[in-house]
């Protein structure tokens, strides 16, 4: 099985999450279709107390385990199953139980630093980028984060200007130069995402007929 890898980046809830839904639904139908996202390949910290994980730069890429990431990337192209981490945003650690994800005709990665990482840049044979204006970003953060995961509007508002938004400066924005297609509004872009969903379902047929 031949698998076509599609990476999604952006900055925080820039709309990847949406824009990797929408790419999953209107293509699995045609073929096996897997989401990962970047996020649960945080680091464990089992060694550190909740007050020091809570003050980890999550926004920087040596904040990953990026060589399982790819280590398990590679075995999805070569036919292997693999039990992708899970990550618990309220603990800000990765969860003890882990996920099977099975080899796919296609596979999304998304997450903020997904271009910003070459050798993980290196693997995508589609990059997508999801342009949002700051404010709207940051707003919709801020209710996420609130709503969802229990935080307080003063930690949101303090870990997004001292690591969110100087990261998003230095590594998420300048990494949009390596992308195949740049995304205006997210999810709301139809003409962008039918082109996607074309060009999916295109590699997709492809594949059916060389088997």
């Amino acid at each position: 099985m031949k698998c076509t890898i599609i990476g999604i980046a952006g900055g925080t809830s820039s709309g990847k999450t949406t824009i990797a839904t929408k790419l999953y639904n209107q293509t699995k139908k045609h073929g096996s279709v897997e989401i990962i996202r970047l996020d649960d390949y945080y680091h464990r910290h089992d060694h550190m107390s909740f007050e020091e994980r809570c003050k980890i730069n999550y926004d920087h890429p040596n904040a990953y385990d990026v060589n399982l990431l790819i280590s398990q990337i590679n075995d999805l192209k070569n036919g292997k199953s693999i039990e992708k981490p899970i990550y618990d945003f309220v603990e800000h650690n990765r969860k003890t139980e882990t996920e099977v994800v099975n080899p796919c005709n296609v596979l999304i990665i998304e997450g903020i630093l997904t271009f910003a990482i070459p050798e993980l840049r290196d693997l995508f044979d589609i990059k997508l980028y999801v342009q949002t204006p700051d404010d709207i970003r940051f707003i919709r953060r801020l209710r996420r984060d609130v709503e969802e995961r229990g935080r307080s509007v003063d930690s949101v508002i303090n870990q997004y200007l001292e690591t969110v938004r100087p990261m998003h400066i230095q590594f998420v924005e300048p990494s949009k130069m390596y992308a195949d297609l740049i995304i205006p509004e997210g999810g709301k872009n139809k003409v962008a995402l039918n082109i996607v969903i074309a060009k999916i379902v295109s590699l997709m047929k492809d594949e059916l007929l060389e088997d």
